[in-house]
């Protein structure tokens, strides 16, 4: 039997997404929720669907996420770049850890004054399974042995370090170790295509230029002890600072009053139905 209340709603999701595409006047992917292995086929699916009957060889990608895995994300890009030639990445709200490393695969950023992306500290499942910020763990190794090397280590702390799995501990080095080069590939590749020349002069950007700067943000981004926390916030102000250009569309009421409209019943949508996943096309729902 049909859900008369679920069927409008979802009606109702379907005609404001509808307005929202028309205001970006491009192909629109809304992703809301974690970034996690194991759902590549179904994401492979929906971007196979709607370009398909492609309207438009860019896609914008409303992105809402406190983050995943970086390896579902290289997945997601590898998928959304083979059958688009320009993608744009507009953040309502906010896009943490591996949402903040899909956003820099991106032509363009955009987002509102009360937007925020994060730290690219990559999340990394421990031996219970659990999702775990991988940079506070090699952090606080680093910590215990300096410690050791300067023979202040407590007992305590020496049975922490003793304890501590080395096969885990790598793999927190090697997620830290992907998060960094896929800024690095991405940025030079897509953010920066277009930088040609330097704002200040007519001087001609090379590509050196181009990685150097690259690496530069990873590195900031990835740099644990400036931030100090895995959720740190960052808005359009420190974001610039590091060197990235951001579209600000605060002040832009044709295209934030439909972006506003969308988010805030997608996010209604999904406290109401228990989603933990919402994906959603001109094709999909």
């Amino acid at each position: 039997m049909i859900n008369p209340i679920n069927n409008a709603t979802q009606e109702l999701m379907r005609l404001v997404f509808s307005e929202l595409e028309a205001a970006i006047n491009s192909d629109v992917l809304s992703y809301f929720g974690p970034i996690v292995d194991g759902n590549e086929s179904a994401f492979l699916d929906v971007i196979e669907t709607i370009a398909a009957e492609a309207k438009s060889e860019t896609l914008s990608v409303i992105l809402t996420t406190g983050g995943g895995s970086a390896m579902a994300v290289e997945r997601y890009v590898n998928i959304i770049r083979k059958h688009y030639e320009r993608v744009n990445f507009i953040v309502p709200d906010y896009a943490y850890s591996a949402g903040t490393i899909f956003c820099m695969s991106g032509d363009e950023i955009l987002m509102d004054y009360s937007s925020v992306l994060g730290p690219i500290d990559p999340q990394v499942k421990n031996k219970e399974g659990k999702f775990v910020p991988a940079l506070g763990y090699l952090d606080k190794i680093d910590e215990l042995i300096d410690k050791a090397k300067k023979n202040i280590l407590t007992n305590a702390e020496f049975l922490i370090l003793k304890d501590f799995d080395l096969a885990e501990l790598r793999a927190y080095e090697q997620a830290r170790e992907l998060t960094v080069s896929l800024l690095e590939k991405w940025l030079v590749k897509y953010k920066f295509k277009n930088w040609n020349k330097h704002s200040s002069s007519d001087k001609a950007v090379s590509m050196q230029e181009k990685t150097e700067k690259a690496k530069d943000i990873a590195t900031k981004l990835g740099d644990n002890k400036e931030w100090k926390s895995h959720g740190r916030p960052i808005n359009i102000e420190e974001l610039e600072k590091l060197g990235l250009k951001i579209e600000d569309f605060s002040n832009n009421k044709e295209l934030r009053e439909p972006i506003r409209k969308y988010y805030n019943l997608a996010r209604d949508y999904m406290v109401k139905f228990n989603i933990p996943i919402l994906i959603q096309t001109r094709k999909f729902l």
